[in-house]
């Protein structure tokens, strides 16, 4: 059942899931099928039909695929995917992954994991994985699947954006996940930063100066002009726009981006870093 507990916390996920889990309702009815002929039709159990349609579980692809299939919809229950897709993850991250959407420049200092976007599958389950207290195993997979889903925007082809990131020489040495983990996540750094819309920048631990020291944060520059900033603490993060606090961040990024290597010259330090995994 992994993935299919609903977070439903949010006005916007519980509306969405209202109306599929009754579009879903109708088609069974119309169909003339009780909630244990449609999970036998569907190759699903009558308790997991019932917690669907009731709102409670939200319902995978394939569910709905085959759903469509048995009601001879159609299309019209399959096209749902596109709705149920986004309302999965938790409403930060959706709010998230719109501001990423809508930005055509964003920058990144990270100085205590490697950042969400550049981030392998592996990797973020090891991150979420360590998390305390624990995240049950449905949590630590949506999060993950969520994450995955924001690295979309790095894509060429899904618009002409910008991407920075400066990162602390100390994410590349912490070891999360084991070796193996660590040494495929080094290995997806290097195709990253052969990128041409992004510059990857390592801040040495050597350097006597760090303007980071206060923490990770992002900066979203957006198609209006509108500077957003995300910053995370231990038990919240916290998205701001007020130009007295974005300005402060983006002068501190501009530090950050000064005092570390060049994007050329942190391409040695990755790959010495990824040598080490193999030793």
């Amino acid at each position: 059942m992994s993935g299919w507990e609903a977070g439903l916390d949010d006005e916007e996920a519980g509306a969405v899931m209202r109306t599929v889990a009754r579009q879903l309702k109708l088609w069974r009815e119309a169909a003339g099928l009780t909630q244990p002929e449609f999970g036998a039709a569907i190759g699903y159990g009558e308790e997991l039909v019932s917690s669907v349609e009731r709102g409670r579980r939200i319902p995978r692809p394939e569910y709905l695929d085959a759903a469509d299939e048995v009601c001879g919809a159609g299309g019209k229950i399959a096209a749902l995917k596109q709705d149920v897709a986004e309302v999965r993850y938790p409403k930060k991250v959706r709010d998230l992954k719109k501001l990423e959407a809508e930005a055509v420049e964003l920058g990144a200092y990270n100085n205590s994991v490697i950042h969400g976007l550049l981030q392998t599958e592996d990797y973020a389950r090891a991150v979420f994985n360590a998390h305390r207290p624990a995240l049950t195993e449905n949590e630590v997979e949506q999060q993950v699947a969520a994450r995955l889903a924001r690295q979309e925007i790095l894509d060429l082809t899904t618009g002409r954006r910008v991407f920075s990131f400066v990162q602390c020489e100390s994410t590349l040495r912490r070891p999360m996940g084991g070796r193996m983990v660590m040494r495929q996540q080094l290995e997806r750094l290097l195709e990253i930063a052969a990128l041409r819309n992004v510059d990857l920048q390592v801040l040495p631990l050597d350097r006597e100066v760090n303007s980071g020291t206060g923490g990770s944060f992002r900066l979203l520059k957006l198609k209006g002009g509108t500077t957003v900033a995300f910053s995370e603490s231990p038990l919240s993060s916290r998205v701001t726009a007020d130009p007295r606090e974005t300005t402060v961040l983006d002068i501190r990024y501009g530090a950050l981006r000064a005092q570390a290597l060049s994007p050329q010259d942190s391409l040695p330090l990755i790959e010495k870093a990824l040598g080490e995994t193999r030793t």
